[in-house]
């Protein structure tokens, strides 16, 4: 008898932001298959298996989870936020695109889930009010002459922008030269949000202006959402500002 998988999305981590319908799925799995501080997000009990792994094995994370599923076992890959935005539900199917024949015939369903950049922007607002785009600043995967590229043509298009994998320990240069780039060009004091570890009990969240943005204020635990020339502030005495970009924009 052939099993299923179900690729999952966790929220940005307050547990009343995981959806019912993921809620619904944990509870009937066999088998659960993510990165170790995603999988540790997951309740035990009797008959769940807890499988995690490095961030560094996103394919082999995936071709486990094909296997079990085929062996007739019900298995959950968790990400957070939601899995397919740069999460394991990519990754699954790149595996079964060069996998055996018989990975197809698992039935696969993607189950959505909050993104840490709409949990961020909801903190603030709607910074995302318009036009947008999101882009991950991680250069693991992809060159960063790559990531420059889409930068630039970001800013040139006036996108709001939302910013993943910032900085890390092992590259720490990335964001320091994303920030020279949007200074260079856009020549502006719009709002950067920084929200590092939105829904959890060391939420922080900070606005500054563009030319006040600093590498040191991120970290891989942010989330940072650069506004568009467009995007406004409202100052509130005695509560924390909203930070917008209108839909009507002016011309």
């Amino acid at each position: 008898m052939m099993g299923w998988l179900k690729i999952v999305g966790m929220g940005p981590g307050d547990e009343t932001l995981v959806t019912p319908q993921v809620q619904d799925a944990l509870a009937k799995a066999s088998d659960v298959i993510g990165y170790f501080p995603y999988v540790e997000r997951v309740s035990e009990r009797p008959g769940l298996r807890l499988h995690g792994s490095d961030n560094r094995f996103e394919l082999d994370r995936a071709k486990h989870a094909l296997q079990l599923a085929l062996e007739g076992n019900k298995v959950i890959v968790v990400s957070s936020g939601d899995p397919g935005v740069f999460a394991m539900a990519a990754a699954v199917f790149e595996a079964v695109e060069v996998g055996p024949e018989t990975w197809r015939t698992i039935e696969i369903d993607v189950l959505p889930g909050i993104t840490a950049m709409l949990a961020a922007a909801a903190r603030v607002g709607a910074p995302l009010g318009h036009d947008f785009c999101t882009i991950n600043l991680s250069d693991n995967l992809k060159p960063w002459k790559i990531i420059e590229q889409r930068l630039r043509l970001a800013v040139e298009a006036d996108f709001a922008m939302a910013f993943y994998n910032p900085r890390s320990k092992s590259r720490p240069q990335s964001f320091d030269k994303a920030l020279r780039i949007l200074n260079s060009i856009c020549k502006d004091t719009r709002p950067v949000i920084f929200a590092r570890a939105v829904s959890s009990p060391q939420e922080t969240i900070s606005i500054v202006p563009l030319t006040e943005a600093t590498p040191h204020m991120a970290d891989m635990r942010t989330m940072v959402i650069v506004g568009s020339s467009q995007t406004r502030i409202i100052h509130r005495p005695e509560k924390s500002a909203i930070v917008y970009t209108p839909r009507s924009l002016a011309p």
